[in-house]
């Protein structure tokens, strides 16, 4: 027991303490590249151009940090050992050949062999420190120098002229000022280096931009097609596959398959069309028979009604399978039907209200979208008393909510309605001429043209139908 006590607390210590850590590890890097996501361009040219830029701006920075430090420090340690080296020399020929207090050989041979403006002033207090430049490499590297090289009290300033150096000795009686040119101490050819680094760097994002722009359009011209597709509108008349291969591949996979696609549909009305012409002739038949056949009146009129019921859905199912999926997009305008249906509403003897907010122009297939409205809100005015209608238009989306206070429909059975030729027994039943098609055919349109209709409770007390469509 002793010893059980004894490891535990090793055991829930250290090591603890590193699998805890390990453990948290993926949970901060997948944190860490969430945030980068979310701070991340979402569009692919700003991608594209990050992909491009961030490289060359980390590789510069590296070879400016490392290289370019280390050249710089170098040769401006160089330079420096150089200069303060000829100024100690001439210390030295000042200590060992004082010559009465004539320096006038020394002050020559300083300025003709070293480049030195050299001058012997009065034993005056050396000046008190100036602040240092935020950028001090001369000056650490020259006061390093002149204290190991000469080890004397002494004074230096690089900011009061730029292309000079002044530097002041503390010797014994005198005081000794030297003039020595920026270059002769510091590496000053630095920024052609990094004149040269930016230039080709912008003269290299001059060519890489509009490269980017030139590939990255097909990928945007194919995404444009696409959206068009979705919304029932007609393909792009400028649009052509181009740009890489692979896109140039995408581009062609998509038109074959809106071509399969329309001629898919082509196929089936015009299978459907057929079909409903023989029918349309065995139901007339059906009804020239009866009119000929004799039986109780009661029996006729039943089987006339069934055969209005068939021709009813089949028509209503032919109007389903066909989707409007043929008219071209145009303009709609909200504004006039709502006046419309609201001359209906009147006829009915139902009490409707509308609400516009945006353009009222609507770049939609037109009978299509007014045959889905007139399903929504025709279904509406049929249960209902009161139906509220408001739609808003704006940011490239149309939102029309329809609020009623009809019996409404239970939420399990919502999804249901919108299956072809489901009856509901409760609530809003569909009345005896009814296929039950006309929630299916609105959905249809709306996904046909990139939205959707979802139904949800009213505030009225009924249902709220809410159709979403990109317009």
């Amino acid at each position: 027991m002793a010893t059980t006590q004894l490891e535990r607390p090793e055991q829930g210590g250290f090591g603890a303490r590193v699998s805890r850590a390990l453990k948290a590890m993926p949970r901060a890097w997948k944190r860490f590249w969430r945030l980068v996501a979310f701070y991340m361009p979402k569009r692919l040219y700003a991608r594209s151009l990050i992909i491009v830029i961030a490289p060359m701006i980390l590789l510069q920075s590296v070879v400016a940090f490392d290289f370019m430090e280390r050249h710089w420090a170098t040769v401006t340690q160089r330079l420096s050992q150089a200069t303060v080296r000829d100024i100690a020399a001439i210390i030295d020929m000042i200590e060992t050949y004082p010559h009465d207090g004539d320096y006038a050989n020394i002050v020559r041979i300083a300025q003709d062999r070293m480049q030195l403006k050299v001058d012997l002033l009065p034993p005056d207090p050396l000046p008190a420190p100036g602040p240092k430049p935020f950028f001090s490499i001369l000056d650490d590297v020259l006061s390093t120098e002149i204290t190991r090289q000469i080890n004397r009290p002494f004074w230096i300033d690089t900011v009061g002229n730029s292309n000079i150096v002044e530097v002041r000795i503390q010797l014994e009686g005198k005081v000794l000022r030297v003039f020595v040119r920026r270059s002769q101490a510091y590496a000053s050819n630095t920024h052609i280096f990094l004149i040269w680094m930016v230039g080709t760097s912008l003269v290299l994002l001059t060519i890489a931009i509009p490269f980017l722009r030139n590939q990255i359009r097909p990928i945007l011209s194919l995404a444009e097609a696409a959206e068009s597709f979705g919304k029932g509108r007609p393909m792009p008349r400028d649009f052509r596959p181009r740009g890489a291969e692979e896109v140039r591949r995408a581009g062609f996979a998509f038109i074959q398959m809106r071509e399969r696609i329309e001629r898919q549909l082509e196929q089936r009305t015009a299978m459907l069309t057929g079909v409903s012409h023989d029918l349309r002739t065995i139901l007339t038949r059906f009804k020239l028979q009866l009119a000929l056949a004799g039986g109780k009146p009661e029996t006729k009129a039943a089987l006339n009604q069934d055969i209005d019921d068939m021709q009813s859905m089949l028509e209503g199912y032919i109007a389903f399978a066909r989707g409007e999926a043929s008219e071209d997009a145009g303009h709609f305008d909200l504004e006039a039907y709502f006046q419309k249906l609201g001359e209906e509403a009147s006829l009915h003897k139902r009490k409707l209200s509308t609400v516009l907010a945006g353009d009222p122009d609507v770049h939609v297939r037109p009978h299509a979208f007014a045959r889905l409205l007139s399903n929504v809100a025709g279904n509406a005015l049929r249960y209902a008393k009161t139906v509220e209608i408001s739609a808003d238009h704006g940011r490239g989306s149309l939102v029309v909510t329809i609020d009623d206070d009809g019996p409404g429909i239970p939420p399990e059975k919502r999804e249901d309605v919108f299956k072809p030729f489901v009856r509901l027994d409760e609530a809003r039943n569909l009345d005896a001429s009814g296929t039950g098609l006309g929630l299916s055919i609105a959905r249809d349109i709306a996904r046909s043209h990139g939205g959707d209709i979802m139904l949800e409770d009213s505030p009225l007390g009924g249902l709220r139908a809410v159709i979403k469509v990109p317009a």
